[in-house]
Parts: C-alpha cells; sequence; structure tokens
C-alpha cells in the first residue's frame, strides 16, 4: 500500500509542504484537509485583497501536481492509535503520516459590547479568511468611519487599506509605538507620519475598553473615556495557535503543539508546521518560518534531507504596500550587548535605516520608506553571513 500523508489545515504551511513534497519527488498520497470552502491561498495579502489591488484568485497558492486538497472538510478529531482521521458530516480517512497545520484564530480583546445576538456585533470584524475578506469590504462600502483595534503588522495593513477605499479610519493600540514587536520608536514615529498622510490616525499607548451602539457598532470607549465615532471596526489583536485538535488527543501542547528539532509532536507519526507549532518555546506566527519548517519536513519525509534538523528561522516582517512600505527583521534595539547602531535618516525621502551589528555580522535592521536595499540585507542576515568592511554599502546596494 501507497504512503499515506494527511494534512491538516490548508493554509500557508498546509500548502507549501504538498508543493514542496512533491516538487521533491515524494511519493504516495498527499491530502489536505480544509475547513474553508476554497483552497489554499496567500493569507499575507488578504489587505491587499481588501484595498483591491488583488483578486482572490490571484493569491491562489500552488500544492504540487497529485495533491488532493478536500475544501470544506473539516477534521473534527484524531485517531492516533489507528491513524485515522474523523471528519464533519460522520467520515474518516487513514493516514500514516500526520502533519498538522492548524494554524491560528484571531485574538478577541475583552472588550463590553463586542457580541451581538449572533457572534460579533454588527459592523465588527476580525481578519483572518476570505470570507472575512469579502464581508469586510461589503461592509466597508457602507461604512462612514472605521477603528481599527490593533496597530500591528496586520492592524497596519488593514488601517492602509481602508483608507485606500476612502473611509476616515483611526487605529487604537495598546504599546507604546505602531508594530513595537519589530520597529523601534523612532521608526514607529516615522510610520505614523505616512499613515497619517493617507488619512489614517494613530493612537498609540491606548486602550480600547468599549464599544458603543445600539445595535449596530457606533464607537469605540478608549479606557481614557474618550469616545471615537465609528460604524465600522476591525480587530487586528493578533492570533492564538489553533491547538484543540491536538490537545484533544493528548499531543503534548503549550503555547502551540509541541515539536522538536525534527518537527515532530509528542505522538508518533505525527508532524506539526506554522501557527500552530511551537518550537524550542517560539511560536513564530509568520510566514517566512511557516515556510521554513514546510521545506524541511517536505525534506525529512521525502528522504532527500533525512538528517536535516530545524533549529529557528530569522524572519523577515515586511510591508509594501504604495507609498506605505517597511521591512524589519531581528533585534532592532539600542541598548544590546557587544552591538553597534548604524542609522540613516533621509526626511526630505521620508526613510529610515537602521542596522544593528555585532561585530562583523548583521544582528537586525529596520528599512522604512524604501526597501532598495532589502534583498541584500536580508540574505545577510538569513545566512549570518559577515558583512562588507564598510556596511553602509548594504543601504546603498539592491
Amino acid at each position: 500500500m501507497s504512503r499515506r500523508i494527511a494534512v491538516v489545515g490548508a493554509g500557508m504551511a498546509g500548502a507549501r509542504f504538498a508543493q514542496q513534497y512533491r516538487a521533491l519527488g515524494g511519493e504516495g498520497e498527499v491530502v489536505l484537509y480544509g475547513a474553508e470552502p476554497r483552497g489554499p491561498y496567500n493569507r499575507v495579502l488578504l489587505a491587499e485583497v481588501l484595498a483591491g489591488r488583488y483578486d482572490p484568485e490571484a493569491i491562489a497558492l500552488d500544492c504540487g501536481a497529485g495533491t488532493r486538497v478536500r475544501n470544506g472538510c473539516e477534521v473534527t478529531a484524531l485517531d492516533l492509535a489507528e491513524r485515522r482521521l474523523r471528519l464533519s458530516g460522520g467520515g474518516t480517512a487513514p493516514y500514516d503520516d500526520l502533519v498538522l497545520a492548524t494554524g491560528a484564530n484571531p485574538v478577541l480583546p475583552p472588550l463590553r459590547g463586542l457580541h451581538g445576538p449572533h457572534g460579533l456585533r454588527a459592523g465588527v470584524h476580525a481578519l483572518r479568511t476570505l470570507a472575512d475578506c469579502a464581508r469586510l469590504a461589503e461592509d466597508a462600502a457602507r461604512a462612514t468611519r472605521a477603528v481599527v483595534i490593533g496597530g500591528g503588522v496586520l492592524g497596519v495593513g488593514v488601517a492602509r487599506a481602508l483608507a485606500a477605499l476612502g473611509l476616515p479610519v483611526e487605529i487604537v493600540h495598546q504599546a507604546p509605538h505602531l508594530v513595537e514587536r519589530h520597529l523601534d520608536e523612532q521608526a514607529a514615529h516615522a510610520l505614523r507620519g505616512f499613515l497619517a498622510d493617507l488619512g489614517v490616525e494613530t493612537y498609540p499607548g491606548n486602550r480600547a475598553r468599549a464599544l458603543h451602539g445600539p445595535d449596530r457598532v457606533a464607537g469605540v470607549r478608549l479606557a481614557s473615556g474618550y469616545l471615537l465615532e465609528a460604524d465600522l471596526v476591525v480587530l487586528a489583536c493578533g492570533v492564538r495557535p489553533r491547538t484543540g485538535l491536538a490537545r484533544a488527543a493528548g499531543i503534548a501542547v503549550r503555547s502551540g503543539v509541541v515539536v522538536d528539532d525534527l518537527l515532530a509532536a509528542s505522538a508518533p507519526g505525527v508532524h506539526a508546521i506554522g501557527d500552530c507549532a511551537e518550537h524550542r518555546g517560539t511560536v513564530h506566527g509568520l510566514a517566512g518560518p511557516a515556510w521554513d519548517q514546510a521545506d524541511l519536513l517536505a525534506a525529512r519525509l521525502t528522504g532527500t534531507a533525512p538528517d536535516a534538523r530545524y533549529t529557528g528561522s530569522r524572519p523577515l516582517a515586511r510591508l509594501s504596500a504604495g507609498p506605505l512600505e517597511y521591512a524589519a527583521f531581528g533585534e532592532v534595539g539600542e541598548d544590546l550587548p557587544g552591538t553597534d547602531v548604524l542609522r540613516l535618516v533621509d526626511p526630505t525621502r521620508g526613510s529610515y535605516k537602521k542596522l544593528v551589528l555585532r561585530g562583523d555580522r548583521l544582528v537586525g535592521g529596520i528599512l522604512l520608506g524604501d526597501l532598495t536595499a532589502v534583498g541584500g540585507l536580508a540574505r545577510a542576515y538569513e545566512r549570518d553571513d559577515p558583512l562588507p568592511e564598510d556596511p553602509l554599502e548594504l543601504l546603498t546596494t539592491t
């Protein structure tokens, strides 16, 4: 009997694994089980679909020739002893190797008035799927003013997209500055200026406390007591790994499904990759590490790299949309031991560039407003290559 590989989750990690497995000559049956009614797509580009820069069909992902994708087929339970999946509708499916790529769910903040009789209050949205995107776009066409709660990578992207649709937009962000996981205060200040030019006002250091309105949302009350009027609210408060299936089956879970350097979970024949996986205490929650994990697992399961080990990723956070673009990676703090900081600021062009160096190695960087050097910087960082004698060359070449 040919090998049967089941991939639970038809998102970016699952699709990448299947595509790479086939590209490396992997044999047997590969089946992706996805709860959504459409095939895999690039979730990173949802804000660009919302803005109208891409059609939904343009962000579809290739799963490799011969891969079977079962759309609208949710896996409801794992039978580890029988190596069998239980499916929505009552069916089952066998497997020899199981890859958990279940992704993550949006975090819903503890706001008074968040829920209505049928889920989120009318006018309130999260953005995780193409269906979410379609509902948000339809609502935005009738809205007059929007508030985005959360000023991370997704929140900034959604705010820019809504502004491109003609809406006045405000971002409420609890941290002291925008995108605090990736940008320093000076870069975040410049980003705030970019957003203001696009019609997006930002309120860092503020916490949303409640939603107001008799039926549909009409405003967001801040902890300070100030009320922001809005008939459209988007929640961009991060994500939480989807671990329910693994936990119910007795697989080790902390924040995510715990995996070792082989990306193996605690049950025989089970692996986990992407947003649901926790490796050495870290859940990355970014596309780059998810694809790194998918590539390595595909190489292991095809036998092309049986000794390969996953030791972590060096992810790059990036937003590139018209006049608003930035990229950030690694450690970008000012007081890291043994580091030097190289910074170039061009107010006339609205660009900000920062490199954090340890000896002749690049340990972090920020580019805002000008990404021409991002390719060379990303390669130097990912490969841990020695830097040129004059590191300024990295900022002035493509």
